[in-house]
């Protein structure tokens, strides 16, 4: 019986080991031979989950062919592995992933970390604060006391309240978007609007130009829809858009959808200025593609005196091409899982009616406390007690990674609730691995890219400040001497293969 559940190709294979960045050797170091440098490129593909494990590898051959090595340093490299239980194989099956007794699968996502660990472990791996009070508490009052007619209906509201899509229209209509109600589907978080989006307009097999770095929850969700993802980089530094490869991309490559975050992008947390949105809004709406925009980081500006641009559908005043996006998650706590879609009255019915057969609706209660707060003004209150926060562990941890990680590399963004850090030359899913081992999480960059790139990056977001602040940074300091020091699960660190 076969034992592998999917296959990696070999050129496939080949573009994610040369995507790892290689660790300069120092003074009298001598290179690793060639079999071992594959074996320890496989092994770090299958630890930090850019190959899955079950996955059925090339055959000796057709490997050798695309990496220019002999067959015998792949079979070597493949016995290697075996040998070091992360490869299984059988005549007339192949050969396929695995991992030994004793070693966690890889994460796919950024999954919080579970509440008894928090003691030990800094968690930089999930961009979210606690709950801003006493404003949770007081929504959830309100929403109580709005809560008894609502009691004595079914409860499935499959296109959201009526006043909630109410007030959300208002505040759109207020930033000088005129929105009606019938335009505004709400949903339970960005994730379950982006993931109706999906299904809605892009059928398995269809392509999703993505910016590249992107969110990788997002990604992740698109990839195991059967999205063909097709990556955009972005400018350099905190430049937003490059729209020189946006307009190459809609044009040769004709995406059905395209999903960008205009506002503090994560995880860079570039701002699209209003030439960029205008440009891209025009690209998209000739090459026929729905451009899906997140705006959950929007209302996160960080400095004063910042001049914001429009929003990305103001320059879509017909609403054929853009669906604007957004949430209540990042701007006032993760915990509140109401989010909304803004959209041409057609998309909306057509995601409605697909909801039957999804969520069928979002928390009765929930969008009740949202609608208080934003009725009631607490909202904008408890959005500036946000910003505070954000603002203030954004330069805690900027004064300490400069202390502890001088030759590290970040622009440090206006807005938003992340930094995106070039570490210097060291793997970055090296420092995410031995980092948990010395107590603090963090994801790696590739996470945040398309066939393995990034891995000279990590992702930080601005969830600690103070003296946590502090200690994570020494934490990471202490991986990445570990790291640069080669060491690895006790011994040497796996050596990057550059074919």
């Amino acid at each position: 019986m076969t034992q592998w559940t999917s296959a990696v190709g070999a050129a496939q294979l080949a573009r994610l080991l040369n995507s790892q960045q290689e660790r300069p050797a120092g003074p009298g170091t001598r290179r690793p031979p060639a079999y071992r440098a594959l074996a320890d490129g496989i092994r770090l593909l299958v630890l930090e989950g850019r190959v899955p494990v079950a996955a059925r590898l090339p055959a000796e051959r057709e490997l050798a062919l695309s990496l220019s090595v002999s067959r015998t340093t792949v079979a070597a490299a493949y016995e290697a592995l075996r040998a070091e239980g992360f490869l299984e194989s059988r005549r007339g099956a192949g050969s396929w992933t695995a991992v030994p007794a004793g070693n966690p699968l890889p994460a796919r996502g950024l999954e919080p970390l579970p509440p008894e660990t928090l003691g030990s472990m800094i968690d930089l791996g999930c961009a979210a604060l606690p709950a801003p009070e006493p404003w949770l508490t007081r929504a959830v009052q309100g929403a109580l006391e709005e809560l008894p007619p609502y009691a004595h209906t079914h409860g499935d509201y499959p296109a959201g309240l009526p006043a909630l899509r109410q007030t959300l229209a208002d505040r759109y209509t207020a930033r000088g978007i005129p929105t009606m109600p019938e335009q505004i589907m709400v949903t339970t978080g960005a994730m379950g609007a982006i993931d109706a989006i999906c299904h809605l307009f892009a059928g398995r097999g269809e392509r999703i130009a993505v910016e590249s770095p992107s969110y990788a929850n997002i990604l992740q969700l698109m990839r195991e829809a059967g999205a063909r993802l097709v990556p955009v980089a972005m400018a350099e530094g905190l430049a937003g858009w490059d729209m020189d490869r946006w307009r190459q991309v809609l044009r040769d490559a004709a995406p059905r959808l395209a999903y960008v975050v205009a506002d503090f992008h994560n995880p860079t947390g570039a701002l699209a200025d209003e030439n960029q949105r205008r440009q891209l809004v025009d690209a998209a709406r000739s090459a026929g593609t729905v451009l899906v925009v997140d705006e959950t980081m929007s209302e996160l500006q960080l400095d004063e005196g910042l001049e914001r641009p429009r929003p990305v559908c103001g320059f879509d005043p017909a609403g054929s091409t853009v669906v604007t996006v957004g949430s209540a998650s990042k701007a006032f706590w993760a915990g509140m899982r109401i989010g909304w879609v803004r959209a041409a009255p057609d998309v909306i019915r057509s995601l409605v009616a697909a909801r039957a057969y999804a969520d069928l609706g979002t928390p009765v209660l929930e969008q009740l406390a949202v609608n208080w707060l934003l009725s009631t003004g607490g909202w904008e209150q408890a959005v500036q007690v946000r910003r505070d926060q954000a603002r203030e562990n954004r330069d805690a941890l900027v004064g300490a990674l400069r202390r502890e990680l001088p030759d590290w590399e970040f622009d440090v963004p206006r807005g938003g609730l992340t930094l995106w850090v070039r570490t210097g030359g060291l793997s970055g899913s090296r420092l995410a691995e031995v980092g948990e081992r010395v107590g603090v999480r963090v994801p790696s960059g590739p996470r945040f890219g398309v066939d393995g790139a990034f891995e000279g990056y990590v992702r930080l977001p601005f969830t600690v400040g103070g003296a946590v602040a502090d200690e994570a940074a020494a934490r990471l300091g202490a991986a990445a001497r570990m790291v640069a020091a080669g060491a690895h699960g006790g011994g040497e660190a796996p050596r990057t293969f550059v074919a």
